[in-house]
């Protein structure tokens, strides 16, 4: 399949600038990893908390620009119908990409003089007010871009691109929850995790599972009526149980008790829809009705999906109970599950979309060296998993050193879990190395090839 209408190409420069902010962002946590063994290790102008604000806001801006990328790409497609307008979609990456580099670079100059760059405390939204006012208006660009377009269409509204459509709104509504402060701490902690949580486990499931349907019918050929019947299911479980859920949050923050018993029940279901998905992978490729030439796509999907369910399903699901979080909250097993969790959920989703469209966009699917893509894969998914592994044991560790045998926290840190944070930094090396083989497949078959001309396909006859 080509390319049809010539608005799509817009998505390329949003995955090219994800590529390169995602191997910055992995850059940065091998440096962070590298910290836990040596302490002083840059301390004076990159300290650990500097450093892991960088993770973490890096982490989140390139899959949003990696999912706006790839919608731009699905909604003409979806609704045969010319994106409204490519100028705002071009404007909107850059405000967004400046807006995020800004901050970063203000997080680094607070470090010397706190006065230069004056935050907003709270963790993962720290930017200060103007920053956030910016976000709103580059996501809004965003939302009204796709909203006109959806509006043009030249064909019935889809289940994909409804659930598409509901994402994309709740990505604009529920960051607003984080823009104001409220002097109750426990009340505003409550708000906090409206954005922290609903964002990954509402807003981004929506978009994310609109997108692993677009891309399942994509690369199996199967019926879109056998695909949409299970994504509403499956979408349907994850609003229902992720909603709720958010109440896993709540133990700790002064929230009333009965949060334990909600947030234990709904997270003890979180994994089930992840379950579906599973099942739905496996069975969509037993009748798929013809193999994709796009072998590298496939591996990313599939892999998508299984560590989709095994980080936020099963590492999800042993650590967010109450009577286990009591122990484990705040230990090595947090990053553990949130490593695996975000890998799996969404960046291997983001890099799958991205191995299906930019060759599309560039016909550059018979060039692609597929044996580089799929080493990328198992490099980057045997480093997160080894890193997972070591964060996993540390933490288990950890809890009974710390919180059981009652030993201080820096002596368990620096004489009891370095062993496992040198195994950690090794496997960090490995996911590093299987990031700069993606970006280097990204830019071969990228930008070697030229695009095809790209025509608009012509508006249905009316059935009228």
């Amino acid at each position: 399949m080509q390319p049809t209408y010539r608005t799509q190409k817009v998505a390329y420069w949003y995955f090219a600038v994800a590529a390169l902010l995602f191997l910055l962002q992995v850059l940065d946590g091998l440096i962070i990893a590298a910290q836990y063994v040596w302490p002083e290790l840059f301390v004076s102008f990159f300290p650990f908390n500097v450093g892991r604000t960088f993770h973490l806001n890096l982490l989140v801006l390139w899959l949003v620009l990696g999912f706006m990328g790839a919608t731009y790409y699905v909604v003409p497609e979806e609704t045969e119908q010319e994106l409204f307008s490519p100028a705002l979609a071009y404007v909107q990456l850059v405000l967004l990409t400046l807006t995020g580099v800004a901050a970063l670079v203000g997080f680094v100059a607070a470090n010397f003089h706190p006065s230069l760059w004056l935050t907003e405390g709270r963790e993962y939204i720290e930017a200060p007010r103007w920053v956030d006012w910016l976000i709103v208006l580059g996501v809004g660009i965003f939302a009204v871009n796709n909203g006109l377009t959806i509006l043009r269409r030249q064909r019935p509204i889809t289940a994909t691109l409804g659930i598409l459509s509901l994402g994309l709104v709740g990505l604009a509504v529920m960051y607003l929850f984080g823009m104001k402060f409220l002097s109750n701490v426990t009340v505003d902690q409550f708000f906090w995790w409206w954005v922290i949580h609903l964002w990954v486990e509402g807003t981004w499931e929506l978009i994310a599972g609109a997108l692993m349907a677009f891309l399942m019918m994509k690369l199996t050929g199967v019926d879109r009526e056998v695909v949409e019947k299970w994504l509403y299911v499956e979408v349907g479980l994850v609003l229902f149980t992720g909603i709720v859920g958010t109440g896993h949050h709540y133990y700790w923050i002064g929230t009333p008790r009965y949060w334990l018993f909600i947030g234990g029940l709904f997270s003890a279901l979180e994994p089930i829809p992840i379950g579906l998905m599973v099942f739905d992978a496996w069975r969509m490729t037993r009748h798929a009705a013809r193999p994709h030439p796009n072998r590298v796509a496939w591996t990313w999907a599939v892999g998508s999906v299984i560590t989709h369910f095994l980080g936020a399903g099963v590492w999800g699901f042993v650590h967010t109970l109450p009577q286990v979080n009591r122990w484990t909250h705040g230990t090595q097993i947090t990053p553990a599950h949130g490593h695996f969790a975000f890998y799996g959920a969404y960046a291997t989703l983001v890099i799958a979309l991205a191995y299906f469209i930019v060759p599309q966009l560039k016909n550059a699917v018979a060039k692609m060296n597929a044996a580089r893509g799929i080493v990328a894969f198992w490099t980057t998914t045997g480093g997160v998993a080894g890193m997972v592994i070591a964060l996993t044991v540390a933490g288990i560790a950890q809890v009974y050193l710390q919180r059981m045998a009652g030993l201080d926290f820096m002596v368990v840190k620096t004489q009891y879990l370095r062993f496992w944070f040198v195994w950690r930094l090794i496997f960090g090396g490995l996911a590093v190395l299987g990031v700069l083989l993606y970006t280097w497949d990204f830019l071969s078959f990228g930008l070697g090839p030229e695009p095809r001309q790209v025509v608009p396909r012509p508006a249905p006859a009316s059935s009228e």
